[in-house]
């Protein structure tokens, strides 16, 4: 954002009066001041800033203040609303504002600061997606001025001297910004004739203008106008700071995958990070501007196929030696070991990934070079600087890996003397003198080289202006380095999850502790600002997984497998006080299992009896209780397959694991562990017979309160906890970030995320808005993410095989058609859905590759269930799909980027455009059917033939 730099070089100015003005609506209760660096501005205590004053000026509220111009020149500042006790509930992002004053402004003359909120999107250009990678020949346009304050003198008593100001992310080269206007001095509305401006610097063009004091009254563009009120004193000196040149958004496109799905002539099994240049290609040739991609820290927290969920983290710095490249590891790697990769590439060429034995592979031809060239590694200037700003997550980091491995477990309570961390214990351990010094110091050099190639490849995609997108996983795993080193930050008799939605009926299970935010917050949460200062080293864009998560969590118990009898922390609950006022008073009734006779009967038929004796004891006549060994899920699916191995029980062990969930999870009320006295309705309380056989009165004031939990008595505390943490974390990095805001969304989420310039995501088939079955790219806004599918979710063939009937309701609610739709998802029906979401206002539309491969049946052949990526109902899921094609075929491939980039093009999102841009557009809105073009889309998707032809 534009940042003022006023400065003055006499003490005679002393006395110079300085106003501050700027647009902004609040609500009732809520005040703007000012605050800054100097004790007149309140030495960023908020309690102590320039409260401002409201008025009105037409239809806006304009709000102001004056004070002496500050002793402690120059000076930094910033707005910030406040309520009545002036605590603060908002401050504008971007830069620190300066001020300094005016060259020869004397006593008693105003300095007149025009001013306009700082919001997160008008920060959107600072950040590092946009400064280094998209608009970085912008930014490193040459300086004509410097910035600097107003130095024009004043001719005349009753002149004014007015300085213009405005941000320009991505002008370009030999290009000129003005500012026209009705006075003479500003061109009488004729561009020749107006005010040019001069580059400043950092995107910040600036120039001055001189006039009468009755010639002020500019227009200095279609809604923006400069108003001054000569009826209190008149300013000598006004300072214009017009926030962003008002152009059309910036709209871009990029390709979505997993690190681990690549496959490259070079990779071993598995994408590698020296891949991504090669996807940087593949972008740059498709009109792309960025890669996404999933987590890529290590998470070899049980050596196996487990492992590849990416989102449990092993340590939150750690990159993956999964996506080690063995061959970039040395310039000498003798033949028979080159022979072994050669070897271990083929075998490992495969339809899906081999976790385990890719990553096993890796580490043993990792091991032999590292005996040979350990030393001239560790001895080198380049690890020397990487160990010494990376060992405070490296050092316990190693030691993790070397006790996971000596004790056979990561679960760190079978580690005897290491089961708690201390730090003496970890120096003894790493230490010179340590017999295991040799393995620690592998689980280094691995890392060392994972940063090596992965920085190669941001490197390379910054120079090619592409951005790399990464993502951040909401939980890290129970048995991780991070949970060792730091138990205080977690809560870890806990698990996180999410309720009942699109994904899973029965809610999900994630695993992870809950955090501790209270303890997080005593150092202004260092480890999540540490934690984005390293990913910063790599990306210039991140996904917050599960952004709720940070307003909110879904906690469950640690002993729940399934993720519906959970609460939201934090929330307010019910009291007992408050139940019992409602005439709620049965507790017990209402938090234990509700289980019949009858029910027991209809779920397991005959062998009802045999389940009973097992599991449930009799509590009263035709009513049961379950016994204290089976009371929880994981004790009950523990038992269950005690049983089942002794051949005790003949039905599906499934079906009678899912029966017994049901009835545990037959309850209405859920009492707080840690207050016995606090109650949280279960979600769904209204599908629990144990709420249907309450009485009128009952079921009437629970089904009030359920809703005023889960809808209503939250949102206020969910926006604070959100505006105190995220903005911490998003102010770690210059990253862009964008946010996965997906599920039961509070309505506090959205204002939020808009204020913050956090970027929302949309999936077509999971919208937002309630009614709707298929959201509309059309209606999306400018600060989303739009995408057909995600990993989490089927692809866009696999969709559209799924479900006959909502395949005809898309298409005559979507496509406009009450034609039959073809059974696949034919490129022709790729195409227009893709086209639907280039064409959209949001700023980034990014798609899965599998989505895009649709669009050429060349690469349809293999069956689209198997592109599926995560199925999130499963919480044990092995995360192996491989594009079946290598990413330099698809770079040969000049029709399908020709296809891609003329969707991308045609929408607008390219830029800078290239010299074919003009021809793609028009090509780009004219799909062809059968080798001739037809008329509108929802016309030509009327009777598509079952086989179609390529898309150009």
């Amino acid at each position: 954002m534009v940042s003022l730099g006023l400065f003055s070089t006499s003490k005679a100015s002393n006395s110079v009066i300085v106003s501050f003005r700027i647009p902004y609506y609040t609500h009732w209760g809520q005040h703007l001041l000012v605050c800054g660096s100097e004790p007149v501005l309140g030495s960023w205590n908020v309690k102590k800033g320039l409260l401002l004053t409201p008025s009105h000026q037409g239809d806006e509220l304009i709000w102001s203040g004056t004070l002496p111009s500050p002793e402690g020149l120059p000076l930094e500042y910033s707005y910030y609303v406040v309520d009545d006790k002036r605590n603060i509930l908002r401050w504008e992002a971007g830069k620190k504002r300066k001020l300094l004053l005016p060259n020869g402004a004397r006593n008693g003359d105003t300095v007149e600061l025009h001013d306009l909120w700082q919001t997160g999107s008008d920060d959107l250009p600072l950040k590092s997606a946009f400064k280094d990678v998209i608009f970085r020949n912008s930014w490193n346009l040459e300086v004509e001025s410097p910035l600097e304050a107003i130095q024009s003198p004043l001719h005349e008593e009753d002149s004014v001297i007015v300085q213009f100001r405005i941000c320009c992310p991505h002008n370009k080269k030999d290009t000129s910004i003005y500012v026209i206007g009705s006075p003479k001095k500003l061109g009488q509305w004729k561009i020749q004739d107006g005010l040019k401006l001069t580059h400043a610097g950092e995107s910040v063009w600036q120039a001055e203008a001189y006039g009468k004091a009755k010639d002020i009254a500019l227009e200095t563009g279609a809604n923006r106008e400069l108003f001054v009120d000569f009826s209190t004193r008149q300013p000598k000196y006004i300072v214009l700071s017009d926030g962003l040149m008002r152009e059309m958004p910036w709209r871009g496109a990029g390709v979505a995958i997993p690190m681990f799905s690549v496959r490259s002539e070079a990779d071993v099994g598995v994408g590698e990070f020296l891949d991504l240049k090669l996807l940087v290609d593949l972008a740059v040739e498709s009109g792309f501007h960025l890669v996404q991609l999933l987590p890529i820290n290590d998470t070899s927290v049980h050596k196996m196929w487990w492992d590849s969920y990416p989102y449990s983290s092993l340590s939150v710095f750690a990159l993956h030696p999964l996506y080690l490249r063995v061959q970039a590891l040395s310039e000498n790697i003798p033949d028979d070991i080159m022979q072994e990769i050669q070897q271990a590439r083929v075998e490992l060429d495969q339809k899906d990934v081999d976790y385990e034995a890719t990553l096993a592979a890796k580490l043993s031809i990792a091991k032999k070079i590292y005996s040979q060239e350990k030393e001239v590694i560790f001895n080198s200037s380049a690890y020397q600087n990487y160990f010494s700003e990376n060992q405070d997550w490296l050092k316990p980091y190693a030691a993790f890996c070397f006790l996971r491995d000596f004790f056979e477990t990561s679960d760190r309570t079978q580690w005897g003397n290491f089961s708690i961390f201390s730090q003496d214990k970890l120096d003894k351990l790493i230490s010179k003198d340590s017999v295991h010094y040799d393995i620690i110091r592998f689980h280094y050099y691995l890392q060392f080289h994972l940063h090596k190639q992965l920085s190669e490849a941001s490197e390379y995609a910054r120079k090619k202006g592409v951005v790399l997108k990464g993502d951040l996983p909401i939980g890290v795993d129970r048995n991780s380095v991070d949970t060792w080193v730091y138990p205080s930050l977690f809560r870890m008799n806990t698990s996180t999850g999410a309720p009942p939605d699109y994904f899973d009926k029965n809610g999900q299970n994630w695993g992870f502790p809950t955090y501790n935010w209270e303890e997080m917050s005593k150092d202004n949460y260092g480890w999540w600002r540490a934690r984005l200062t390293q990913m910063a080293k790599y990306f210039t864009a991140y996904r917050i997984d599960h952004v709720l998560g940070i307003f909110r969590i879904w906690e469950l118990p640690d002993h729940a497998v399934t993720g519906i009898c959970g609460k939201f922390r934090p929330s307010i609950p019910l009291s007992q006080e408050e139940l019992e006022r409602e005439g709620i008073w049965d507790f017990n009734r209402l938090c234990q299992p509700y289980i019949k006779q009858e029910m027991l009967q209809e779920k397991f038929g005959a062998s009802w009896t045999i389940i009973a004796s097992n599991f449930l004891d009799e509590s009263q006549k035709g009513q049961y209780e379950f016994k204290e060994d089976s009371n929880t899920e994981k004790k009950v699916a523990s038992k269950l397959k005690s049983l089942f191995e002794k051949s005790m029980l003949l039905e599906s062990e499934e079906r009678i694991r899912r029966n017994l969930f049901d009835l545990l999870q037959n309850i209405v009320l859920i009492r707080d562990p840690e207050d016995s006295k606090k109650f949280y309705p279960r979600f769904n309380i209204e599908d629990t017979s144990s709420f249907n056989d309450l009485d009128d009165h009952s079921k009437n004031v629970l089904k009030r309160l359920y809703y005023d939990y889960y809808f209503q008595r939250q949102e206020t505390m969910w926006r604070q906890n959100a505006l105190k943490t995220l903005p911490v974390l998003m102010n770690s990095s210059d990253m862009l970030a964008c946010g996965e805001d997906l599920g039961m969304i509070p309505s506090c989420v959205h204002p939020v995320m808009q204020e913050l310039g956090l970027l929302g995501l949309r999936i077509q088939r999971m919208p937002n808005e309630p009614g709707q079955e298929f959201g509309i790219p059309s209606q999306y806004s400018y600060m989303t993410v739009c995408a057909p599918s995600c990993h989490d979710c089927s692809t866009l063939r696999a969709w559209w095989e799924e479900d006959e009937e909502r395949r005809r309701r898309f298409f005559k609610t979507v496509v406009g058609s009450d034609s039959l739709p073809p059974d696949a998802c034919t490129p022709e029906i790729a195409h227009f859905i893709l086209r639907q979401h280039v064409e959209s206002p949001s700023m980034w539309a990014i798609f899965p590759i599998q989505d895009l491969l649709a669009l050429k049946e060349d690469y349809t052949t293999r069956p689209a269930v198997e592109e599926t990526i995560n199925d999130p109902t499963n919480p044990k899921h092995y995360w192996r799909y491989r594009v079946h094609v290598t990413v330099e075929w698809l770079l040969k491939d000049k029709e399908l980027m020709t296809s891609i980039k003329s969707l991308v093009s045609g929408s607008g999102r390219s830029y800078p455009p290239s010299n074919d841009d003009e021809l793609l557009l028009e090509k780009s809105k004219q799909p062809i059917f059968n080798g001739k073009e037809e008329g509108p889309i929802s016309n030509q998707l009327n009777g598509i033939p079952k086989k179609a032809v390529t898309v150009p």
